[in-house]
């Protein structure tokens, strides 16, 4: 049976919950839509790293950078780094965003794997410096404001950048500058009752007294699932088995050397039991190690997090480490009845890719889809919104789990067992055996691919980075050519192309701010 939607209730504040509230009161302006936050329930507060993603969200919404950029100790990120994931001390590797740059390659993408094969010296690193005009401005710490790609091929800073922020003050933002003044009924309350029925919750009660009922219930409560987990029992399926992290530590590091230090991408350093990430803010760094606690007691954790700030030159003793255990996986179904879980109450990978606020804002856009039909959403809009999301989460699950599985780390335990589990059957399958079969002809009139045929998927450079490379001779050279031909002459002008792209980018970051005078020109003229 359909269900009118015309009354909206999200509990729960935080990201989720402001941009849940967000996203109604644009979408549905006549809806009666009310947000309950409890005053005594901290918010998460670690989503300080998002991905490109996110601007189609903005975009929804109307939101401008200018709007939310000085409110939330924001800046620009252009790139992910992954330092020591394929071994320890084996370098880092960088996934940028937007599409790879291919124009005068011989055979777009595969042209490295042909200067690698030839000069095997070559780092992996080498790899996005190649196929991406931006990796000029990341490794010289600078930002383009460019529009127009003629400077930097293939580049957009408008789509090929997304933020790093303090998802904390972007909650507040939201609710103070676009949700509330756009008519958001905001309720401080705890709630203390939920009463259910056979449509789902009937109501529930508040500690103010105050019975709330409602068409839909969207519910932003984190971890704990108050409403679809805790009320409706809907089952939870753990992905343990694929992702093996479920703590973390964070904290706050001030700024020694801003200038330098405020770079445009998120680092993301291995180290014994999981990673450690760095995410620069206009004020201030923001540190975490993500960890597995069946691998690492808590107390040892923060021993290794120290022990790792302190090779940075990051650590004093008034630090203060936040610890937080993390759900990983998703409930079986997402929108139940008159429930619909948003955020971390709906599921969890973990940070690595930055995923948390990457689900909230797609989910929210699905969602959207699923009532705006005609305000009534009935039973299929239900199990389509559901499988949607739930494919959607599971094909970024098995993307995070890769940078874990092609590790050939085996110094601590922690290595040696994400190393070897079986979770990739339908992952090997489904994508990667067309890789494998595709041959490439080297020499015929249109050049074939046979790797990495996603213009704007990350796989390929996580891939490549981590070592493994589709090209070798028996790939790519055809068999019916005379051994004594000579293929690294006929393949060397696809590397000098290369080489000569990279140094013409980098000739042309030179000119561009450092992305520390670029914000404070432009979003924070009055700070330091």
């Amino acid at each position: 049976m359909s269900k009118k939607i015309q009354k909206i209730v999200i509990v729960g504040g935080g990201s989720a919950g402001w941009m849940s509230a967000s996203t109604m009161i644009n979408e549905f302006p006549n809806h009666d839509i009310t947000l309950i936050e409890s005053p005594n329930i901290p918010t998460v507060g670690v989503g300080e790293s998002t991905i490109g993603g996110i601007r189609d969200w903005l975009n929804l919404l109307g939101i401008k950078e200018k709007d939310f950029i000085p409110f939330t100790d924001a800046s620009f990120k252009l790139s992910i780094r992954f330092t020591d994931f394929y071994r320890k001390d084996a370098g880092s590797f960088h996934y940028p965003f937007g599409i790879p740059q291919v124009n005068g390659n011989l055979a777009k993408k595969n042209d490295w794997y042909f200067k690698k094969m030839y000069h095997p010296d070559t780092p992996v690193s080498d790899y996005a410096e190649c196929m991406y005009p931006q990796m000029a401005l990341v490794m010289q710490n600078k930002i383009s404001d460019n529009h127009n790609m003629h400077k930097f091929p293939g580049f957009f800073r408008d789509r090929d950048t997304a933020y790093h922020f303090d998802s904390t003050k972007f909650g507040l933002w939201l609710s103070e500058h676009y949700a509330k003044p756009r008519g958001v009924k905001h309720i401080i309350a705890d709630v203390t009752d939920i009463s259910v029925n056979d449509s789902g919750i009937e109501y529930l009660e508040l500690s103010t007294g105050e019975k709330i009922t409602a068409d839909l219930f969207i519910d932003c409560t984190g971890f704990k699932s108050m409403l679809l987990g805790d009320a409706l029992k809907e089952p939870f399926t753990s992905y343990e088995h694929m992702l093996p992290n479920n703590s973390a530590w964070a904290t706050r590091i001030p700024y020694t050397d801003k200038e330098k230090q405020l770079e445009a991408f998120t680092d993301c350093h291995a180290i014994e039991n999981g990673w450690v990430w760095n995410i620069p803010l206009w004020s201030r760094l923001g540190k975490g190690y993500v960890y597995s606690d069946k691998h690492v007691s808590d107390a040892n954790a923060l021993e290794e997090f120290k022990n790792h700030l302190k090779e940075k030159e990051q650590y004093s003793d008034d630090l203060e480490f936040k610890n937080i255990k993390m759900r990983i996986g998703i409930h079986e179904r997402l929108y139940v009845k008159n429930v619909c879980a948003i955020g971390l109450s709906a599921g969890f990978i973990e940070p690595l890719e930055s995923t948390g606020l990457f689900t909230t804002h797609e989910f929210l856009i699905k969602l959207v889809r699923s009532i705006h039909r005609d305000n009534y959403v009935s039973r299929w809009d239900k199990d389509t919104f559901n499988s949607i999301c739930k494919k959607q989460f599971h094909d970024f699950a098995e993307f995070v789990a890769m940078h874990y599985s092609l590790s050939h780390r085996d110094d601590t335990a922690y290595w040696r067992d994400v190393g070897e589990r079986e979770y990739f059957p339908d992952m090997i399958n489904q994508r990667f055996r067309p890789y494998h079969s595709v041959f490439l002809h080297a020499i015929t009139e249109r050049m074939q691919t046979f790797f990495y045929e996603e213009q704007a998927s990350g796989v390929h450079c996580i891939l490549t980075g981590m070592n493994y490379f589709p090209a070798d001779r028996q790939t790519v050279i055809p068999y019916s050519y005379p051994s004594d031909t000579n293929w690294k002459e006929y393949f060397e002008p696809s590397t000098q192309n290369l080489e000569q792209k990279k140094q013409h980018w980098a000739k042309l970051a030179e000119d561009e701010p450092t992305l520390y005078q670029y914000l404070k020109e432009n979003y924070y003229p009055n700070e330091s």
